[in-house]
């Protein structure tokens, strides 16, 4: 049976990193749906737009499969730019997610949701803070929607480098993401207020010349990060090395970041 993994938030889980910077990662035991079957991995894995690249699930799914010794299956359905506000029950995008999870249901099981969203909510004080509120209906329709009450749901942290992002507003160069590091806050307390919940943090990692996304380099250390939490969500008690699913060739990959 495959052990697939839900995908849904905005650009940085469907993956921005650039081709010729990404290392290379062992996709023999990775699939993705397409068409409610699955195939096995290819490049760009989510495919929202036509400059979608190299995702932090790749090196989850990697790390995952070689741990476990299965077949890793992922369900795409991050959208770039999307706000917290479009993921809302009854709306498209989860109304979407929830489509293609079921229709993996009956190939697979799902045994976690991946998600990292919050760059379009950390334009203002009041779209950060108010988070925490509002996402509650989705973890709570996706458990429900999926029968899905202890998977682990993991949710991921937005970059350092955010306030650096400029963005041209009535011709004035702006910086208009101020409020990551609130977003952040909203993410991690979610994650300690919910069972079966875990907080990724992004400190640290590089982003590419556009300051908002991620780099090739840094997605493939973020998905290492998530399956460490992952593994800590899914067994507490469990004792963690960080060097367990990385192989020798890919140490110094992460060396440079």
């Amino acid at each position: 049976m495959i052990h697939s993994f839900l995908l849904i938030g905005q650009s940085n889980m469907a993956g921005r990193g650039y081709f010729n910077e990404a290392v290379e990662v062992d996709n023999s035991h990775i699939k993705i749906m397409r068409n409610g079957r699955w195939q096995k991995m290819f490049r760009p894995i989510n495919p929202d737009r036509s400059f979608s690249g190299v995702s932090l699930a790749e090196s989850f799914a990697e790390a995952y499969a070689n741990t476990y010794g299965v077949d890793v299956g992922l369900i795409c359905c991050a959208d770039g730019g999307t706000t917290l506000e479009q993921w809302q029950p009854g709306g498209l995008l989860l109304d979407n997610a929830i489509f293609h999870a079921k229709l993996a249901q009956r190939t697979s099981t799902i045994v976690g949701i991946l998600w990292h969203q919050g760059e379009g909510d950390a334009k203002t004080q009041e779209l950060a803070s108010s988070y925490p509120d509002r996402f509650q209906p989705v973890l709570q329709t996706l458990r429900r929607e999926l029968d899905l009450p202890e998977v682990p749901f993991l949710v991921g942290g937005l970059g350092d480098f955010l306030p650096k992002h400029t963005a041209m507003v009535d011709g004035v160069e702006q910086h208009p993401i101020q409020s990551g590091h609130l977003v952040n806050a909203a993410l991690e307390a979610i994650a300690k207020e919910n069972p079966h919940m875990g907080f990724v943090p992004a400190t640290g990692l590089p982003a590419n010349p556009d300051n908002l996304h991620f780099s090739a380099k840094a997605l493939y250390e973020f998905g290492l990060r998530y399956f460490q939490v992952y593994q800590k969500v899914s067994d507490p008690n469990r004792v963690i090395s960080a060097e367990a699913s990385v192989d020798d060739s890919k140490r110094s990959y992460m060396e440079a970041l």
